[in-house]
This record gives structure tokens, sequence and C-alpha cells, in this order.
């Protein structure tokens, strides 16, 4: 396991959501404290607030990409066209590894709880979740982007 999957496992070990987790292994790199970017996460975790909809990992792994390599200029549109391949490339990694992006697929759920309130996090909870792993594959996936495409 690389040393980013390491410390996104690590991080949601710690009790972090999933796109806390991503997206704070890759803190440092943003030069952002741990603190700022898992709050300006925090509501995308549980697939978008609990809704289970993309992956928190995904979407942790989305945000620290277009933090490092995106774009601000609203004109920029080759810009605009080269994150949203690389955000595509991504996902499609992930969603090899994983069969989908969707956290409630990826959790076996029929539908959403249908509440906000976090389940509480036991040896239970790890026991039957992929999310330790699961942020791991998202850590690593960007991870080996970065590394591959960089210069």
């Amino acid at each position: 396991m690389s040393e980013k999957a390491n410390r996104a496992r690590e991080l949601f070990l710690q009790g972090y959501n999933c796109a806390q987790s991503v997206a704070g292994a890759f803190a440092e790199d943003m030069q952002l404290p741990l603190d700022t970017v898992t709050r300006m996460v925090s509501g995308f975790g549980g697939g978008f607030g609990r809704l289970r909809e993309v992956c928190g990992a995904v979407s942790g792994m989305t945000f620290a990409a277009s933090v490092l390599r995106g774009y601000c200029d609203p004109k920029a549109a080759q810009e605009k066209t080269q994150v949203y391949a690389m955000i595509q490339t991504l996902a499609g990694r992930f969603r090899e590894q994983n069969g989908t992006i969707i956290c409630r697929e990826l959790l076996h759920l029929e539908a959403p709880e249908g509440t906000p309130v976090a389940e509480k996090r036991t040896a239970e909870y790890y026991h039957r979740r992929p999310c330790p792993e699961l942020v791991a594959c998202a850590a690593e996936i960007l991870e080996d982007y970065l590394a591959q495409t960089a210069g």
C-alpha cells in the first residue's frame, strides 16, 4: 500500500469520513492544514451528506486532484477540459477496481438509510464496511496518477 493510501486509511480509522480521509491524505501536498481540508470536504462523506450517492472517497480524490491540478480562470476552456478528463480518468480507475463509484452500491444498500445521523464507529462497523479499503484505493489511485503525470 502506498504512503497516501496508508495515510487515508489511518485517517478513516481515526474517525474522519471517507472524503476527509482521502483529501486529508493530500493536505500537505495542497499546502493546507489538515483541519482546513477536513472542514472543506466534511459534507461530502457518506456519498454526499449520507445520501449514498457518489462515494466520498471519490469526492475526496476529486477535491484533492482539483486543488493540485485544477484551474481558476472561468474562460479557460482547455484547462476545464483537462480537469474533467483527469477526473473521469480517476473515477474510471476507481470504478474499474471497485465496480462502481456510487456509495450505496459499494455498501450493498438498497436505499439510503434516510437519516443524517452517522453510524457509531465500532469494531462491528469497521468489520462490515469496505470504507477503509476504499479510501486507501482512492488515495493510491490519485497518488499514482499524480506521479505518472508529473511535469
